[in-house]
């Protein structure tokens, strides 16, 4: 992110202290409705590497869904973020509806006056094999996940074009171009094409100094697993124990920085060597 503190030619004097590399920028994470999920470790991270934050949650979607909804709701989070010194504003849209992106951009515009990253983190999970397959399912897997990262994208970039040089864009995919998930085929088809759409989204937003690049996460724990569950995942894991958010939001956080402004088009595991098994 060239610009402010950041930017090539700033004396050394006026540049933020590493123990805040996002000092001054604006960064939305969306997907974060629950605090054990990865989602609320990437807004701590930011907020304690500086940044002002836009939160995007959708309570519905994890209210439907076997682990729940956060028992406290996102006011929670907030008032976390709030106490540990964070510039934090909430917006709750579901990102089904095509128009949601754009607000989503507004509502950090409005707050902040600026945005300088994009960590689309959100995504609607589902669990259906080929002979359970709908069209529905496969459609609204497709319009929250691929879509609606495409349209943030765009309404991101668009801010960009004529105002402020460089930014920072973060995917996230899943584990479903290192082994079989058939029992998921709409969350992983969705996913997938977000893997495949980085270098491309990558290359022509070069120009502009806007990095795109994707994460893998891994089995992570958000405490959706059994007991049954977890022991597999340890047991088969080189790293000897699940991914966490924390070890997600490490990552991100180094992409957002200027350290890896050279950094582009990339899908990156962050998973333990889970992997390359």
């Amino acid at each position: 992110m060239r610009r402010e503190a950041g930017a090539p030619g700033v004396a050394a004097r006026d540049r933020p202290c590493v123990s805040a590399p996002l000092h001054g920028r604006v960064v939305i994470v969306t997907g974060a409705s629950r605090r054990i999920a990865i989602g609320a470790a990437l807004a701590r991270r930011a907020v304690a590497d500086g940044a002002s934050v836009l939160l995007h949650t959708w309570v519905p979607h994890d209210a439907e869904q076997p682990w729940g909804a956060d028992p406290d709701d996102p006011q929670a989070l907030l008032d976390e973020l709030r106490q540990a010194g964070g510039r934090v504003e909430h917006l709750s849209a579901d990102l089904a509806d095509p128009s949601a992106p754009v607000a989503v951009l507004a509502a950090a515009r409005e707050a902040f006056g600026h945005v300088d990253a994009l960590i689309a983190n959100h995504a609607r999970s589902s669990a259906q094999d080929l002979e359970h397959l709908s069209a529905a399912e496969l459609d609204l897997s497709f319009a929250v996940n691929t879509r609606a990262s495409l349209l943030l994208t765009q309404a991101f970039a668009a801010q960009h074009e004529d105002t402020r040089p460089g930014g920072r864009v973060l995917w996230f995919t899943s584990g479903q171009y290192h082994g079989a998930m058939p029992t998921e085929l709409p969350y992983i088809a969705s996913k997938a094409a977000l893997h495949e759409l980085t270098r491309s989204l990558a290359v022509h937003l070069a120009p502009r100094a806007i990095t795109v690049n994707c994460i893998d996460p891994g089995p992570n724990d958000t405490g959706y697993a059994d007991e049954e569950g977890r022991a597999a995942v340890i047991a088969a894991n080189p790293g000897g124990r699940w991914s966490t958010p924390a070890d997600t939001a490490r990552l991100a956080a180094w992409l957002l920085s200027d350290e890896a402004d050279w950094v582009t088009g990339q899908t990156i595991a962050s998973d333990g060597g889970w992997s390359s098994r």
